[in-house]
Protein backbone atom coordinates (compact mmCIF):
# COMPACT_ATOMS: atom_id res chain seq x y z
CA UNK A 1 0.00 0.00 0.00
CA UNK A 2 2.90 2.44 1.02
CA UNK A 3 4.54 1.35 -2.58
CA UNK A 4 1.33 2.51 -4.28
CA UNK A 5 0.95 6.30 -2.42
CA UNK A 6 4.13 6.86 -3.40
CA UNK A 7 3.84 6.63 -7.22
CA UNK A 8 4.22 9.05 -9.26
CA UNK A 9 1.41 10.93 -10.55
CA UNK A 10 1.53 11.03 -14.80
CA UNK A 11 -0.57 13.89 -16.70
CA UNK A 12 -1.02 13.60 -19.78
CA UNK A 13 -1.81 16.45 -21.96
CA UNK A 14 -3.53 16.42 -25.36
CA UNK A 15 -3.24 18.92 -27.91
CA UNK A 16 -6.59 20.14 -29.57
CA UNK A 17 -6.11 21.75 -33.19
CA UNK A 18 -8.55 24.24 -33.67
CA UNK A 19 -10.87 25.04 -36.63
CA UNK A 20 -7.65 27.24 -38.65
CA UNK A 21 -6.17 24.25 -39.98
CA UNK A 22 -5.54 23.86 -43.99
CA UNK A 23 -9.10 22.01 -44.43
CA UNK A 24 -7.31 19.49 -46.47
CA UNK A 25 -5.72 21.60 -49.28
CA UNK A 26 -9.48 23.47 -50.36
CA UNK A 27 -7.71 26.87 -50.12
CA UNK A 28 -5.22 25.89 -53.10
CA UNK A 29 -8.05 24.98 -55.21
CA UNK A 30 -9.46 28.32 -54.19
CA UNK A 31 -6.03 30.00 -54.92
CA UNK A 32 -5.47 28.05 -58.48
CA UNK A 33 -8.54 29.58 -59.35
CA UNK A 34 -7.92 32.94 -58.18
CA UNK A 35 -4.89 32.59 -60.25
CA UNK A 36 -6.34 31.31 -63.20
CA UNK A 37 -8.99 34.34 -63.20
CA UNK A 38 -6.45 36.77 -62.87
CA UNK A 39 -4.30 35.43 -65.65
CA UNK A 40 -7.62 35.53 -68.31
CA UNK A 41 -7.93 39.29 -67.07
CA UNK A 42 -4.50 40.58 -67.99
CA UNK A 43 -5.03 38.69 -71.11
CA UNK A 44 -8.13 40.23 -72.03
CA UNK A 45 -6.93 43.70 -71.19
CA UNK A 46 -4.01 43.07 -73.44
CA UNK A 47 -5.60 42.49 -76.48
CA UNK A 48 -8.33 45.02 -75.72
CA UNK A 49 -4.59 47.28 -76.16
CA UNK A 50 -3.71 45.36 -78.87
CA UNK A 51 -6.55 45.67 -81.02
CA UNK A 52 -8.57 47.97 -83.40
CA UNK A 53 -12.15 48.71 -82.83
CA UNK A 54 -12.87 47.21 -85.91
CA UNK A 55 -10.79 43.82 -85.53
CA UNK A 56 -12.85 43.64 -82.08
CA UNK A 57 -15.98 44.14 -83.92
CA UNK A 58 -15.04 41.35 -86.36
CA UNK A 59 -14.30 39.08 -83.38
CA UNK A 60 -17.20 39.63 -82.12
CA UNK A 61 -19.07 38.74 -85.27
CA UNK A 62 -16.99 35.93 -85.97
CA UNK A 63 -18.33 34.12 -82.70
CA UNK A 64 -21.73 35.41 -83.66
CA UNK A 65 -24.23 32.62 -83.23
CA UNK A 66 -26.11 34.58 -85.93
CA UNK A 67 -22.92 34.79 -88.70
CA UNK A 68 -25.13 32.59 -91.31
CA UNK A 69 -28.06 35.47 -91.66
CA UNK A 70 -25.96 38.19 -90.63
CA UNK A 71 -25.01 39.94 -94.48
CA UNK A 72 -21.78 41.37 -92.54
CA UNK A 73 -19.34 38.76 -90.76
CA UNK A 74 -16.27 38.75 -89.62
CA UNK A 75 -15.30 35.60 -91.15
CA UNK A 76 -12.84 34.77 -94.24
CA UNK A 77 -11.73 32.15 -96.29
CA UNK A 78 -9.43 29.35 -94.59
CA UNK A 79 -8.25 29.98 -91.06
CA UNK A 80 -8.23 32.98 -90.66
CA UNK A 81 -8.30 34.51 -94.28
CA UNK A 82 -5.08 36.30 -93.95
CA UNK A 83 -4.15 39.16 -92.46
CA UNK A 84 -7.62 41.42 -93.04
CA UNK A 85 -10.08 38.57 -91.73
CA UNK A 86 -11.38 41.25 -88.79
CA UNK A 87 -12.41 43.23 -91.74
CA UNK A 88 -16.01 44.03 -92.91
CA UNK A 89 -14.11 43.36 -96.70
CA UNK A 90 -13.28 39.83 -96.04
CA UNK A 91 -16.86 38.05 -95.45
CA UNK A 92 -17.86 34.60 -94.33
CA UNK A 93 -18.34 32.12 -97.60
CA UNK A 94 -20.53 34.33 -99.89
CA UNK A 95 -20.41 37.04 -97.79
CA UNK A 96 -23.84 37.23 -97.35
CA UNK A 97 -24.78 34.39 -95.24
CA UNK A 98 -25.52 32.48 -98.13
CA UNK A 99 -28.39 35.01 -98.96
CA UNK A 100 -28.75 36.45 -102.43
CA UNK A 101 -26.70 39.31 -102.78
CA UNK A 102 -29.28 41.52 -104.26
CA UNK A 103 -33.38 41.56 -103.69
CA UNK A 104 -34.23 39.86 -107.20
CA UNK A 105 -30.87 37.48 -107.37
CA UNK A 106 -31.49 33.96 -108.29
CA UNK A 107 -29.10 31.79 -105.41
CA UNK A 108 -28.06 29.06 -108.78
CA UNK A 109 -26.91 31.22 -111.13
CA UNK A 110 -25.59 33.64 -109.03
CA UNK A 111 -23.27 31.39 -107.06
CA UNK A 112 -22.17 29.47 -110.12
CA UNK A 113 -21.51 33.33 -111.61
CA UNK A 114 -19.74 34.24 -108.89
CA UNK A 115 -17.66 30.98 -108.49
CA UNK A 116 -16.56 31.35 -112.02
CA UNK A 117 -15.56 34.66 -111.35
CA UNK A 118 -13.69 33.57 -107.98
CA UNK A 119 -12.07 31.25 -109.58
CA UNK A 120 -10.61 33.62 -112.72
CA UNK A 121 -9.44 36.40 -109.78
CA UNK A 122 -7.52 33.22 -108.49
CA UNK A 123 -6.06 32.54 -110.88
CA UNK A 124 -4.29 35.69 -111.96
CA UNK A 125 -3.56 36.08 -108.33
CA UNK A 126 -1.75 32.61 -108.63
CA UNK A 127 0.62 34.34 -112.00
CA UNK A 128 1.11 37.09 -109.76
CA UNK A 129 2.45 35.57 -107.20
CA UNK A 130 4.63 32.88 -109.24
CA UNK A 131 1.85 29.71 -107.86
CA UNK A 132 1.02 28.95 -110.94
CA UNK A 133 4.72 28.02 -111.75
CA UNK A 134 6.13 30.97 -112.86
CA UNK A 135 5.36 34.56 -112.11
CA UNK A 136 4.81 37.19 -113.70
CA UNK A 137 6.33 39.64 -112.03
CA UNK A 138 10.33 39.92 -111.05
CA UNK A 139 11.67 38.77 -108.01
CA UNK A 140 13.01 42.44 -107.18
CA UNK A 141 9.51 43.36 -107.87
CA UNK A 142 7.62 41.24 -106.51
CA UNK A 143 8.90 42.07 -102.94
CA UNK A 144 6.33 45.21 -103.80
CA UNK A 145 2.94 43.04 -103.95
CA UNK A 146 0.84 41.90 -101.46
CA UNK A 147 -2.72 40.20 -103.65
CA UNK A 148 -5.58 38.71 -101.36
CA UNK A 149 -9.05 38.00 -103.12
CA UNK A 150 -11.53 40.08 -101.38
CA UNK A 151 -15.56 40.12 -101.53
CA UNK A 152 -14.98 43.05 -103.52
CA UNK A 153 -12.38 41.76 -106.26
CA UNK A 154 -8.83 40.73 -106.39
CA UNK A 155 -7.20 43.38 -104.15
CA UNK A 156 -3.12 44.11 -105.14
CA UNK A 157 -1.39 46.30 -102.66
CA UNK A 158 2.25 47.48 -104.36
CA UNK A 159 4.17 49.04 -100.82
CA UNK A 160 6.98 50.90 -99.96
CA UNK A 161 10.33 48.64 -98.55
CA UNK A 162 13.01 50.56 -96.49
CA UNK A 163 15.39 51.73 -98.57
CA UNK A 164 13.04 51.36 -101.72
CA UNK A 165 10.21 53.38 -101.90
CA UNK A 166 7.74 53.71 -104.78
CA UNK A 167 7.63 57.16 -105.41
CA UNK A 168 9.98 60.08 -104.29
CA UNK A 169 9.82 61.14 -100.44
CA UNK A 170 6.73 63.44 -100.52
CA UNK A 171 5.65 63.70 -104.19
CA UNK A 172 3.97 62.01 -106.49
CA UNK A 173 7.22 61.07 -108.65
CA UNK A 174 7.24 57.48 -109.55
CA UNK A 175 10.57 56.06 -108.96
CA UNK A 176 11.81 53.03 -111.37
CA UNK A 177 10.30 50.51 -110.07
CA UNK A 178 6.86 52.10 -109.80
CA UNK A 179 6.63 52.74 -113.68
CA UNK A 180 8.23 48.88 -113.83
CA UNK A 181 5.12 48.12 -111.34
CA UNK A 182 2.79 49.85 -113.36
CA UNK A 183 4.02 48.14 -116.41
CA UNK A 184 3.81 44.94 -115.42
CA UNK A 185 0.49 45.00 -113.75
CA UNK A 186 -1.09 46.66 -117.32
CA UNK A 187 0.07 43.70 -118.93
CA UNK A 188 -1.84 41.58 -116.39
CA UNK A 189 -4.57 43.46 -116.51
CA UNK A 190 -5.07 43.04 -119.96
CA UNK A 191 -6.35 39.43 -119.59
CA UNK A 192 -9.57 39.89 -118.44
CA UNK A 193 -12.00 42.44 -118.34
CA UNK A 194 -12.41 43.66 -114.88
CA UNK A 195 -13.29 47.72 -114.00
CA UNK A 196 -10.45 49.02 -111.65
CA UNK A 197 -10.51 51.09 -108.53
CA UNK A 198 -7.08 52.88 -107.15
CA UNK A 199 -6.46 54.17 -103.83
CA UNK A 200 -3.56 56.10 -102.95
CA UNK A 201 -2.58 55.62 -98.83
CA UNK A 202 0.09 57.32 -96.92
CA UNK A 203 2.11 56.89 -93.55
CA UNK A 204 1.65 59.40 -90.80
CA UNK A 205 3.85 62.23 -90.28
CA UNK A 206 5.68 62.63 -87.17
CA UNK A 207 4.43 66.06 -86.63
CA UNK A 208 1.06 67.87 -86.72
CA UNK A 209 0.60 70.43 -88.95
CA UNK A 210 -2.91 72.47 -89.57
CA UNK A 211 -3.05 71.15 -93.52
CA UNK A 212 -2.34 67.80 -93.30
CA UNK A 213 -0.73 66.91 -96.96
CA UNK A 214 -1.51 63.74 -96.75
CA UNK A 215 -4.46 63.66 -98.41
CA UNK A 216 -3.88 65.49 -101.45
CA UNK A 217 -0.31 62.79 -101.50
CA UNK A 218 -1.99 59.97 -101.51
CA UNK A 219 -4.46 61.19 -104.17
CA UNK A 220 -1.60 62.70 -106.39
CA UNK A 221 -0.01 59.23 -106.06
CA UNK A 222 -3.17 56.99 -107.05
CA UNK A 223 -3.75 59.51 -109.99
CA UNK A 224 -0.15 59.13 -111.17
CA UNK A 225 -0.78 55.24 -110.80
CA UNK A 226 -3.63 55.50 -113.02
CA UNK A 227 -1.37 57.89 -115.45
CA UNK A 228 1.09 55.27 -115.38
CA UNK A 229 -1.14 52.22 -116.57
CA UNK A 230 -2.86 54.48 -119.58
CA UNK A 231 0.37 55.02 -120.76
CA UNK A 232 1.37 51.22 -121.01
CA UNK A 233 -2.06 50.14 -122.34
CA UNK A 234 -4.87 50.19 -120.18
CA UNK A 235 -7.96 51.16 -121.25
CA UNK A 236 -8.73 54.82 -119.61
CA UNK A 237 -12.71 53.55 -119.48
CA UNK A 238 -12.17 50.81 -117.12
CA UNK A 239 -11.16 53.03 -114.31
CA UNK A 240 -14.42 53.06 -112.25
CA UNK A 241 -12.55 55.60 -109.02
CA UNK A 242 -9.31 57.01 -107.96
CA UNK A 243 -8.95 57.67 -104.38
CA UNK A 244 -6.76 59.19 -102.02
CA UNK A 245 -7.30 58.09 -98.53
CA UNK A 246 -4.05 59.75 -96.57
CA UNK A 247 -3.10 58.01 -93.43
CA UNK A 248 -6.46 56.94 -92.37
CA UNK A 249 -6.04 53.17 -92.74
CA UNK A 250 -2.32 52.13 -91.93
CA UNK A 251 -2.05 48.26 -92.43
CA UNK A 252 1.40 48.50 -90.46
CA UNK A 253 0.67 48.98 -86.55
CA UNK A 254 2.91 51.76 -86.26
CA UNK A 255 1.74 54.02 -88.60
CA UNK A 256 4.63 56.42 -89.32
CA UNK A 257 5.90 52.88 -90.88
CA UNK A 258 6.73 52.94 -94.44
CA UNK A 259 4.46 49.86 -94.67
CA UNK A 260 1.65 52.09 -94.79
CA UNK A 261 2.86 53.79 -97.99
CA UNK A 262 0.97 51.96 -100.54
CA UNK A 263 -1.29 51.77 -103.29
CA UNK A 264 -4.18 49.56 -104.01
CA UNK A 265 -5.28 48.18 -106.99
CA UNK A 266 -8.68 46.42 -107.02
CA UNK A 267 -9.80 44.32 -109.86
CA UNK A 268 -13.61 44.36 -109.32
CA UNK A 269 -16.06 41.96 -109.18
CA UNK A 270 -18.91 42.79 -112.23
CA UNK A 271 -21.89 43.15 -110.11
CA UNK A 272 -19.50 45.89 -107.65
CA UNK A 273 -18.54 47.91 -110.90
CA UNK A 274 -21.99 47.88 -112.26
CA UNK A 275 -22.81 49.31 -109.11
Amino acid sequence: MAAQSNAPIIIKKVKKVGGDGHHGGAWKVAYADFVTAMMAFFMLMWLLNATTEKQRKGIADYFSPTIPVNRVSGGGDGSFGGDSVFTEETLAQTGYGGLPRFPGESGEGTRAGDAGESAMLEEIEEMLSGQAGESMIGDRAMRHIVTQVTDEGLVIELFDLAGEPLFEDGTAVPMPVMAELAGMMSRVFALVENDLALGGHVRAQPIVVADNPSWDLSADRAAMTRKLLETEGFAPDRVQRVTGHADRNPVARNPMAVRNNRIELILLRSDRAAR
